[in-house]
């Protein structure tokens, strides 16, 4: 028997194996996620659905952005090799690294969200045109996708937080289809909220990351081949 074939035959890197290994790691990844973003995600669960509750809502979001910074860092760095995970590890490195850098860019992008969310939802009060409520509502998924930008960028790599918002404004222009998978995962990821609820969502969390974190790979190597040594 060759080497290559020993090797592929190891346990711990065959196809079932490195299926086990992805579940594995994206059930880890999950549960640390939600225990970093407990202390918002407790009161958020308890807010009414009510226009006057939105700024509290994004307030309560704060400790989701370190936490999927975390999430993005640790499942990017994932083993497909079921004898060597250490995600919980990746994790908390991920999370201690970026917790401050992440934050600086996640209340910015809150901000405008809760901002833009209060002036959808008082739209009939403030007696403005009709036209307003698509052009919010396509500022509010730009505004989202260029925070998911924002966050790999954080996630992965060591710039300026003015350079990350530059970059991440930047590659929704150059890579298109890093853009459009992104708007589809905002999309999805409002809809599903819309049908079922936030909890939902906030279950497949570790899941959605790995989506986003999949369809950013042309950003990623872009700015690993232009902008790193």
């Amino acid at each position: 028997m060759s080497t290559a074939a020993a090797r592929e035959r190891h346990f711990g890197n065959g196809p079932l194996s490195q299926g086990a290994a992805l579940v594995y790691t994206l059930l880890v990844v999950e549960l640390l996620v939600l225990l970093t973003a407990l202390p918002g995600l407790v009161p958020l669960l308890l807010l009414r659905a009510d226009s006057s509750n939105i700024p509290l809502a994004a307030a309560c979001a704060l400790p989701l952005g370190p936490a999927v910074s975390a999430a993005v860092y640790a499942l990017h760095r994932r083993s497909g090799d079921l004898t060597d995970l250490h995600p919980a590890r990746a994790f908390w490195r991920g999370y201690r690294l970026n917790f401050l850098a992440s934050l600086k860019i996640w209340i910015p992008g809150l901000v405008w969200l809760g901002v833009i969310g209060v002036n959808l939802a008082n739209l009939g009060a403030a007696d403005l045109p009709g036209w307003w409520a698509p052009l919010l509502a396509a500022i509010a998924i730009g505004v989202a996708l260029w925070l998911g930008n924002a966050l790999v960028i954080t996630s992965l790599f060591t710039f300026r937080t003015v350079d990350i918002a530059r970059l991440a404004l930047l590659f929704l222009a150059r890579t298109p289809a890093v853009t459009l998978g992104n708007a589809c995962l905002v999309v999805l990821a409002a809809l599903l909220t819309a049908v079922t609820s936030e909890v939902v969502l906030i279950l497949l969390g570790s899941v959605f990351t790995l989506v986003l974190l999949l369809s950013s790979r042309r950003m990623i190597a872009a700015i690993e081949r232009e902008f790193t040594g």
